[in-house]
């Protein structure tokens, strides 16, 4: 029986999207938004949500794996969306969602919330993937709790920055010649990602929805071999694909983690679940919330324009933006990464001092003969690598030219984000984060790359060692400065 008194929740209900900077998350709250909802959205730094740009919104900092924080996050809620899971965390992974579900509904029962919508994996029979039983067992959790739950599972979701759908991506953009394990050969039931916003929003309204185990597929029945091919056909290319018998699940992992850009955690869970066929039963789904379902090839047509018409929107910067990605759809969605780190017994204005008057004719602070011979390189291919100009002396500004960077996002004292102008197979940022803890600054220097195909991979790998040295280096001689010439307390 639903604690609804109306057929459908009224858009004045208080309306919580748990785990709103995620991949699905960052697309629902906008669509709820679109509805007229009043909207919470929660995620482990508030940063985060910020950034999005998102008007109206509340923003509240939690994690379910901290139950005290849990309280004022589900305040007042009415129907919340638990769109939350720990592949990114390791091996340990399950455990981890087991014990942020038991914890999200005890604390969902606590505040009276009226109905959870939790969205998981479609589930083959005799599965024994850790990924795809941890899904399962996260959905079992939430509804041992008195809270109603409706649960809708997806297998592939096609759209721009779901796991799945940027392995196909970086897999036909970077590899004219494809080898690929037996795996490629598991068919699925790929659905939109617009379809699958639908079906999450139209959901939450109906009471006849709650206690529902509810499949989200769309037409096509595909193996990843064809949904390759399909997007490849898509997007003007031609790859050449292999089958070996020889790749196992971990050997295809560790494949994937250097061929694509998707995260190496998240990667090897998803490695796990594609030994099966995972048929979608929507046909309840379907008498639930009608709509006209996109087939595979529609669904990566429509992605491809929606990132195309998303980019650049004027925002704050967000990793995977087209805009990030030189505009270029082929650029990886994820980035690769390396950072460097050091702690400066100065405060938080003593550091950004000193990181805003790099560049120029001081250079960089550690080993900046590196830069000089990179900015040659880049000058004997025609492009700005031996400039040495700044506006300022001491200030940077929002689209500032800083020598071979460009301003693109600033926040004093916090962070400053740099992308890089030198040709490359790619595209590539710096970041800088500042954190005041105990007195003290933590100064972290990250590098962000986009490849270009089998090029920008190269170009990454043959760089790592020295970028992870060069911005130990920087930091720490940053943080040197900052001690040294500290900024005089007002």
């Amino acid at each position: 029986m639903s604690k609804f008194d109306d057929d459908k929740l009224p858009s004045k209900q208080l309306t919580l999207v748990f785990g709103a900077s995620g991949y699905i998350g960052t697309h629902l709250v906008p669509r709820l938004l679109a509805e007229g909802r009043s909207l919470r959205a929660v995620a482990r730094r508030r940063a985060t949500l910020e950034s999005r740009g998102w008007e109206g919104v509340e923003f509240i900092e939690a994690d379910a794996l901290k139950p005290e924080t849990l309280g004022k996050a589900l305040a007042g809620v009415s129907v919340a969306y638990y769109l939350v899971h720990s592949m990114a965390s390791g091996r340990h992974f399950g455990q981890l969602d087991l014990e942020a579900a038991s914890n999200f509904a005890a604390a969902a029962a606590t505040a009276g919330v009226q109905r959870i919508v939790y969205l998981g994996g479609i589930i083959p029979e005799g599965a024994r993937s850790e990924h795809l039983l941890s899904r399962r067992d996260t959905g079992e959790r939430l509804r041992a709790g008195p809270v109603p739950i409706i649960e809708i599972r997806a297998a592939v979701i096609v759209g721009t920055g779901s796991a799945a759908y940027e392995v196909i991506r970086d897999l036909v953009y970077h590899l004219p010649i494809m080898v690929t394990p037996k795996w490629v050969q598991s068919r699925s039931a790929p659905i939109a990602l617009e379809n699958l916003l639908t079906y999450l929003v139209r959901l939450a309204e109906l009471p006849e929805a709650e206690g529902k185990i509810l499949d989200a597929g769309g037409p096509d029945f595909l193996s990843y071999e064809e949904m390759m091919r399909q997007f490849a056909d898509s997007a003007g290319r031609r790859p050449f694909i292999l089958r070996v018998p020889v790749l196992t699940p971990s050997l295809s992992s560790r494949w994937l983690g250097l061929v694509t850009s998707v995260p190496t955690n998240i990667a090897r869970a998803l490695i796990q679940g594609l030994e099966y066929d995972i048929p979608a039963k929507g046909d309840t789904l379907a008498r639930l919330v009608p709509q006209r379902l996109l087939s595979f090839r529609e669904s990566v047509d429509a992605a491809l324009c929606a990132e195309r018409r998303e980019a650049g929107f004027g925002g704050p910067w967000v990793e995977g933006d087209l805009a990030v990605r030189n505009l270029k759809p082929d650029y990886s969605f994820y980035a690769k990464k390396a950072a460097g780190k050091a702690v400066a017994n100065a405060s938080t204005a003593s550091v950004w001092r000193q990181l805003c008057s790099m560049g120029g004719e001081r250079g960089y602070f550690y080993l900046d003969i590196l830069w000089q011979i990179r900015g040659s390189l880049d000058w004997l291919i025609a492009g700005p690598g031996l400039c040495r100009r700044r506006p300022n002396p001491t200030e940077l500004h929002l689209g500032d030219k800083l020598d071979f960077w460009t301003v693109t996002a600033i926040e004093p004292e916090r962070r400053l984000t740099l992308s890089f102008d030198m040709k490359t197979p790619g595209a590539g940022l710096l970041e800088f984060e500042l954190k005041e803890i105990d007195g003290k600054t933590e100064l972290t220097a990250t590098a962000y790359w986009h490849p270009a195909g089998v090029w920008g991979l190269l170009y990454w790998y043959s760089l790592v060692p020295l970028h992870v040295i060069l911005f130990e280096g920087m930091t720490k001689a940053i943080a040197m400065q900052a001690e040294k010439n500290p900024v005089a307390e007002k």
